[in-house]
This record gives structure tokens, sequence and C-alpha cells, in this order.
């Protein structure tokens, strides 16, 4: 694979707005969610999940 780099004068740049608004709703979210699983890899080293939280409540006894 060859890498190719381009150059792009930032007034000539298009918008990556624009390009994400043109996009179906279904394709962002699953950009959206790459992104989240990359940023997880990379700040934690590991998979994401879902975390357990255990809550506690007291009862009063009648």
């Amino acid at each position: 694979m060859e890498k190719v780099i381009k150059k792009i004068n930032q007034k000539n740049q298009t918008s990556d707005f624009k390009y994400w608004q043109s996009q179906p709703p279904v394709k962002r979210l699953e950009a959206l969610e790459e992104i989240r699983q990359d940023y997880h890899q990379y700040r934690y080293n590991a998979e994401p999940r879902l975390q357990i939280i255990y809550t506690i409540i007291k009862r009063k006894s009648s």
C-alpha cells in the first residue's frame, strides 16, 4: 500500500461538517461507535464493556 499525503490550503479545505451532514444517520452512528471503540482501546488498553453498578437500598422494617 502506498502512502499518499496531500497538502491543502486551509482556505480551500472542504468542511467535514458538510460531509457528515450528507451521510445517513446510521452511517454517522457507525463512525461514532468506531471512534468510541478506538478511544477506549487507546486510553484504557481494554475492550469497552458495560460497567456493573450495585445499589444497596435499606428498607425500614415495619
